[in-house]
């Protein structure tokens, strides 16, 4: 069996008002490298709609994921996280990964979900700001925020609604999608703008590694 073909899914959480822009770059470039990405949503038979008013239809739903099925949970920001607790059965889901040591990779609103869920009380992480993450009720990890773009601390990663980029890469780190030095550049290119990335990331592409 080839070493894609043994690979477990990655999940891509999807429901209402789920940020479109802040996933993108970490969905494409796994799917660039092999990975194949599936989305669970509240319900597999129940479309939902993004905030920037794309209507996806999930793979499967909440109630059918297993974190022994899946190689990494990525929890999208959305406005339903901060209007009330219809998201909280993915916070609970990701107790469950992290509790099975499958990575979870939450950006935006889906770190205060973590909050309320008492995820964040004793690991490194980092959200919008750290007022946001304080007004969440049961929350107990301010002595853990990291003022940063993105943070992995072993299983959990997380970053603010503004770094999508940094977001990716925490991801493809924790995964080992790039070698390292092809990270750096890909980082460099897509957040940075450095021109002197391209010539590195097309090397390793032509070499198979990018």
């Amino acid at each position: 069996m080839s070493e894609t073909a043994a690979r477990k899914p990655v999940h891509l959480a999807v429901y209402d008002t789920y940020a479109d822009w802040e996933t993108g770059h970490t969905t494409a470039h796994l799917t660039q490298r092999g990975h194949v990405v599936r989305t669970v949503g509240p319900a597999a038979d129940a479309s939902v709609t993004t905030m920037g008013g794309i209507r996806i239809q999930p793979d499967l739903g909440l109630a059918d994921l297993r974190p022994e099925d899946s190689s990494l949970l990525i929890l999208t920001g959305a406005s339903l996280w901060d209007t009330g607790d219809e998201l909280a059965p993915f916070a609970a889901k990701a107790r469950e990964f992290l509790a099975a040591g499958v990575p979870v990779a939450a950006i935006c609103g889906a770190t205060a979900g973590l909050a309320r869920e008492g995820l964040l009380d004793d690991r490194a992480h980092t959200s919008g700001v750290s007022f946001y993450l304080a007004e969440q009720p049961g929350y107990g990890g301010a002595e853990h925020y990291v003022e940063a773009d993105a943070v992995t601390d072993g299983d959990l990663i997380t970053a603010g609604p503004t770094e999508p980029v940094a977001f990716a890469r925490e991801v493809f780190a924790r995964l080992g999608v790039y070698k390292p030095d092809v990270l750096d550049a890909w980082y460099g290119l897509f957040h940075d703008s450095d021109e002197s990335a391209y010539p590195v990331l097309m090397a390793a592409s032509a070499a198979g590694d990018a």
